[in-house]
């Protein structure tokens, strides 16, 4: 080709793959395979955003920048990390920002796969989190999230408030029993569920809810098996004492 056409075609092709370099995942797989027995492979996946669901930034004169560790992270982790969910962070920020972040958050490694910016997909000027990337079976994946255009697919996205810094907050401990919950059911497949908690403004409002008429009604039936018992049992002492005096 012309030296023209040769320098034109190749600054084209580097445009281009810049261009999908931006766009695209950094890899098709970004989890490697499911392991198998002898070894534990959780029957669930956990995907959690960073920023606003796990810490918040925050400025003040005497600190600079810095993030605040939100109530209930060593919960959240302890009881919904394996054997039951493996826990991924999938976020939009940079590796060099989140990793010390992480590491801080997580001592004892219970979250076993970092995902950084550069795994996003980039739509309509957004970085989104695409799921069908993960080598991961949808039907077991929850992925937990403030941003609802944040997430590619939205049957899997567990959508929270998003927090603003407030110490008192207990979230992400109702999020822990719920997503215990969940995976000690055993379902199949935790979009259905999803599918549910998506139509309340406050899922774990909901959550909460569910688990105290479930209390109530497990009572209601405890005392009425109870009560059962009590009149089987004076029925049958009256009959003895009848008996008797015959």
């Amino acid at each position: 080709m012309p030296v023209i056409q040769q320098y034109l075609l190749r600054t084209w092709k580097g445009m281009n793959d810049m261009n999908r370099m931006i766009q695209e995942p950094s890899r098709d797989k970004l989890l490697p395979d499911p392991v198998k027995p002898p070894y534990i492979q959780p029957p669930y996946t956990l995907v959690l955003e960073l920023r606003d669901v796990l810490v918040h930034p925050e400025w003040t004169y005497e600190t600079g920048w810095r993030f605040k560790k939100r109530p209930g992270v060593d919960f959240l982790l302890h009881h919904c990390g394996p054997p039951l969910f493996e826990v991924v962070i999938y976020t939009n920020e940079q590796g060099f920002t989140a990793f010390p972040i992480i590491d801080h958050l997580d001592p004892n490694g219970l979250i076993w796969y970092r995902l950084y910016k550069d795994t996003t997909r980039y739509v309509n000027g957004k970085h989104v989190k695409d799921l069908s990337c993960l080598n991961r079976d949808l039907e077991k994946v929850i992925c937990i999230d403030w941003d609802a255009d944040a997430v590619s697919s939205p049957r899997n996205h567990l959508k929270l408030k998003r927090w603003d810094g407030n110490m008192n907050d207990q979230s992400l401990v109702e999020l822990g029993l719920m997503l215990r919950t969940i995976a000690e059911s055993e379902v199949s497949d935790v979009r259905e569920v999803i599918d549910y908690y998506r139509t309340f403004d406050d899922p774990l409002a909901a959550f909460r809810e569910n688990q105290r008429l479930a209390q109530e009604q497990e009572l209601a039936v405890k005392q009425r098996v109870e009560e059962e018992h009590q009149q089987k049992k004076f029925t049958s002492s009256i009959i003895s004492s009848f008996f008797r005096r015959s």
